[in-house]
């Protein structure tokens, strides 16, 4: 049987970034995807805070040199890439100046929240497609997790759907607690609309921003299965996921175990 090919696209992954909830189940999660046999491939973006000498960062030219348009700016994109310690598994990272490089995860050192997590999460879902798309490689499962990955379902499902390498993937999102709590941009859905995305079906109104359900919303609404991560994740994306028909996994105990038996349920 041909290996299951896992997308990982993941907000935080250890040991790249501190231990957290997130960032040691993503690791663990690649780990696993490899000892059950499947084959995984994971992207992050390469914050200011990562170490490129101690963790062994290099450029991949061959991938390196997009650039992409967000609001009519061009934003221009390099890919490096690095082994998880003691193993052979690789990890590529988005570099990008503006959104990126000078930056923490979400907010800044003083705990701000960056006013352009809007934007960040566009660079970040649109680098990775076009990406990958330049591998050539075809995933079965995509994986998002964190809330900057929460925009690539919707880029999948809308502007993605007919792509030969990414019309059969099932995609997955992963829920976790109190990511953000800043409304992103009011004119995020002005945004989305010049890459010819329309997210007003969705009844989600921008008028005070997109806050942290609409965007649990939005993820949730263009994935095939949704995951609530933390044991605090809130509720309502699981009560949004399953009205609309979708797979739902619940928070429990060993959260990688499960996510392996879930896919196979869902790529069946």
């Amino acid at each position: 049987m041909e290996k299951k090919r896992v997308l990982i696209i993941a907000q935080e992954v250890y040991p790249y970034l501190p231990s957290s909830e997130m960032s040691d189940q993503t690791r663990n999660l690649i780990l696993k995807m490899q000892e059950k046999g499947r084959e995984p491939r994971t992207f992050m973006p390469r914050y200011g805070v990562i170490n490129e000498r101690r963790n062994q960062l290099h450029e991949v030219q061959r991938l390196s040199g997009v650039n992409i348009i967000i609001d009519d700016t061009d934003h221009p994109l390099i890919i490096k890439v690095a082994s998880l310690p003691t193993t052979r598994l690789q990890v590529f990272f988005l570099v990008n100046e503006d959104y990126f490089l000078q930056r923490g995860v979400m907010k800044d050192e003083g705990g701000t929240e960056y006013v352009d997590n809007d934007e960040r999460a566009i660079f970040l879902a649109r680098g990775v497609i076009e990406t990958v798309r330049k591998m050539g490689w075809v995933p079965d499962i995509i994986h998002c997790h964190g809330s900057l990955t929460a925009l690539t379902p919707l880029y999948l499902k809308k502007n993605y759907s007919d792509d030969p390498i990414y019309r059969d993937a099932k995609i997955v999102y992963s829920d976790y607690a109190n990511e953000f709590s800043s409304s992103w941009s009011s004119r995020l859905g002005e945004k989305l609309a010049m890459d010819g995305i329309d997210i007003s079906e969705l009844g989600i109104t921008s008028e005070n921003g997109y806050s942290h359900s609409d965007i649990l919303k939005l993820a949730a609404h263009y994935s095939d299965a949704v995951a609530s991560a933390s044991a605090d994740s809130k509720e309502e994306i699981g009560e949004y996921a399953q009205s609309l028909g979708k797979k739902y996994l619940p928070y429990q105990e060993d959260m990688i175990e499960a996510y392996n038996n879930l896919y196979d349920e869902i790529s069946l």
